[in-house]
């Protein structure tokens, strides 16, 4: 914050947080406008504050990367300026634009007014990073707003808008227009009063049933498990019901150590540092140009495709959905208008608005309409001939400024940039399934791909609202490479003596959102099983195979969609239940295998899954297929189901102990053989007393 920072305005003194780009309470910025504050009460003039946020927001909350070190500790604290404010007998004026979120929140609160602009979000966000509020939002928010509504608020994380705050009690007003003469007036107004209020005074009304408490510790206990934020969270509003302030704010500190310093926070601020890691590509200059993108065209409207559609629709971007045949077509768009019925259902969108993004996607049967695209994305069968014949066919159809992209999940990008006149123009944008709902898009560099090519795909990424991670060419890039291995180690498994419930539930209980057969029973086995026949006549005769998949895809157990699977289903029903068919065949093929089945322990199930994760995953860094270790994990928990809390398979190994990983990995590889040979930056690492964050 500059000497620009502080202007006077007929007795209002008005204060900028200014630190770009979320104007975060660092420890500098905190020192400044602790300056700036005392100038104001020194200054006979000034009758009134306004403290008010730079640029497009209030205040985004604390430095993140300043946790764990002196920094966040060093005065003058947030505390401190707060108790400040509290004592001062000139009003002090939050005056909130944009977002004032966690830190941000807590220090609005410590002012004695609070005046915000419509369209502002307030929020208290820190559960989301393993966190509770831990400059006094514990404390202040349900003195403000009632206990139920605190609780609300802090254990989801989610921010209300003005008027909804406005309605709650947390701010005074909500103005609109010009946010600074209007802070001026109201300012000036609360100058006139001889009094000002001042939350940390007030007392915290408890709820009127006295069991409350422990039906929301029983609620956020089966809700949260293996987190320990959402339960500190709620302990924490319970003091301030309970104690004295300034007591509720010693416990509300204590117990914000404990978590910034458990594994849980670490992981979940490991994913948040890593997601703005991930929009930086280490060999391109910053200033790389961008392709403008105005149209996209999407071939095949299946399931993926109609969902990419519906991606770029929702943007507002005009789509192209072309498909060979009238049926598939209208089958597609029924899925899309389906899918936004759903989202208009639930209340999460106005049906103007489905209807305006439906007709935003114009259907063809004419391939010749991606002349106009600036991005055409092909969504047709995973088949290398199919893909290539299409790509020719696009080579000789689109603009020369058009970018071609391939959905593919595992096919050489590069194979398929060959096919045509323009390898530098092509990229692959690996969706995941449903492609409108999820976040993570791999987006697979290839060998020719040009630099603005690149970053217009990143950026294309984003602007759909995806999380777009760079990634290079071979089987599987990195997630369904990474994933080929646990799926290996776990059918082994059920060959040696587990059961598909057993080791759903012992990964179930790691925290995976699915278990490995349940997920593969949604996805659908004879995918897989197209890529494992691919494979087949170069797989190695003296490397063990499971074929339970291969005998359950040659019944046409295809999964969910087939009503069975690893699992069989009921009709109308997604819930999972044992088949003894599928036991024979497990305790068939082990037979068959010379195997003796036995008794195997979660813990195994656990280990062997998640450590030949970890160990594929040292060797995709090494190759350099991921630019850092943090993409992988961000791949692994946005694509896969793998627990936040954990902060991914690489960071969960640096949690662990890079040498006890290593360890288990080398004792696995004298049991099992060649699929466990350690990986060399695995080895390299743990006996280096490395992380695979930390690698140098």
């Amino acid at each position: 914050m500059s000497e620009s920072s502080f202007a006077l305005h007929d007795g209002v003194a008005v204060l900028l947080i200014d630190n770009p780009p979320v104007n975060g309470l660092g420890h500098a910025q905190r020192s400044v406008l602790a300056a700036q504050l005392e100038r104001a009460w020194a200054d006979p003039q000034v009758r009134a504050i306004v403290v008010a946020g730079a640029g497009k927001l209030f205040c985004g909350g604390a430095d993140i990367k300043a946790f764990n070190t002196p920094a966040s500790r060093a005065e003058p604290s947030s505390r401190t300026l707060v108790k400040q404010i509290e004592a001062s007998a000139k009003p002090v004026i939050a005056a909130i634009h944009g977002n004032a979120l966690g830190l941000g929140l807590e220090f609005a609160m410590g002012c004695h007014y609070r005046l915000a602009l419509r369209g502002a979000k307030l929020g208290l966000p820190e559960v989301k990073l393993g966190l509770l509020p831990g400059g006094g939002g514990t404390q202040r928010l349900p003195r403000l707003v009632g206990v139920e509504a605190a609780v609300e608020m802090i254990v989801s994380g989610a921010p209300v808008g003005a008027e909804r705050a406005l309605a709650l009690g947390l701010v005074d007003e909500v103005t609109e227009g010009d946010l600074l003469p209007a802070a001026i007036d109201f300012a000036q107004r609360m100058a006139a009063r001889t009094a000002h209020p001042v939350v940390s005074r007030r007392q915290a009304t408890p709820p009127a049933d006295a069991g409350w408490f422990d039906s929301q510790r029983a609620r956020l206990a089966r809700s949260h498990r293996g987190q320990p934020a959402p339960l500190e969270c709620l302990a924490c509003v319970e003091a301030a019901v309970t104690q004295p302030f300034d007591e509720g704010l010693a416990f509300e500190r204590a117990r914000f150590d404990v978590l910034v310093n458990g594994n849980e926070s670490k992981a979940l601020r490991h994913l948040f540092l890593a997601e703005r890691a991930a929009a930086k590509i280490a060999d391109l200059p910053g200033d790389t140009p961008q392709r403008p993108i105005a149209r996209v065209a999407i071939v095949g409207a299946g399931t993926m495709g109609s969902g990419i559609a519906m991606g770029f629709a929702s943007a507002g971007l005009p789509v192209t959905l072309i498909e060979t045949g009238q049926e598939a077509l209208d089958r597609g768009l029924g899925h899309i208008r389906r899918n936004y019925a759903g989202t208009v259902a639930k209340g999460k969108l106005a049906q103007a608005e489905a209807d305006a993004r439906i007709a935003r996607i114009t259907p063809t049967l004419d391939l010749a309409q991606v002349a106009d695209a600036d991005l055409v994305i092909e969504a047709v069968f995973e088949d290398m001939e199919v893909k290539q014949s299409l790509f020719r066919r696009l080579d000789a159809l689109c603009k020369p400024t058009a970018i071609l992209a391939t959905n593919t999940s595992r096919l050489d990008v590069n194979a398929i940039a060959a096919s045509t006149s323009r390898p530098a123009s092509v990229i692959g944008l690996h969706f995941f399934s449903p492609a409108h709902v999820m976040r993570l898009l791999e987006v697979v560099r290839g060998r020719e791909t040009a630099p603005d090519v690149i970053v217009t795909s990143m950026a294309a990424g984003r602007r759909i609202g995806k999380l777009p991670v760079l990634v290079g060419v071979c089987d599987g890039f990195v997630g369904n490479r990474m994933v080929a291995q646990y799926a290996r180690e776990a059918e082994f498994l059920l060959e040696e003596g587990a059961t598909p419930a057993q080791v759903d539930g012992a990964l179930q209980r790691f925290g995976l959102a699915m278990g490995r057969f349940a997920m593969s029973d949604l996805a659908g086995l004879d995918i897989s099983w197209a890529s494992r026949k691919r494979a087949a006549p170069t797989r190695p005769a003296d490397l063990r195979y499971s074929k339970v998949a291969d005998r359950l895809c040659e019944m046409g157990r295809f999964g969910q969609k087939a009503g069975a699977g690893f699992y069989r289903y009921e009709p109308g029903s997604r819930t999972p239940q044992p088949d003894p068919v599928v036991q024979q065949i497990i305790e068939t093929c082990a037979a068959e295998a010379g195997i003796t089945r036995r008794t195997i322990s979660d813990e195994e199930i656990v280990e062997r899954t998640i450590y030949a994760l970890i160990n594929e995953g040292a060797k995709v860094l090494e190759d350099g297929i991921a630019q850092r270790a943090s993409d992988i994990d961000l791949i692994y928990v946005n694509g896969y189901g793998f627990p936040a809390w954990r902060g991914g398979p690489l960071f969960h190994a640096d949690t662990i102990g890079l040498d006890k990983v290593h360890a288990r990995v080398c004792e696995f590889h004298r049991q099992h053989g060649a699929f466990w040979t350690p990986a060399p930056l695995l080895e390299r690492l743990a006996k280096a007393g490395k992380t695979f964050a930390r690698p140098d």
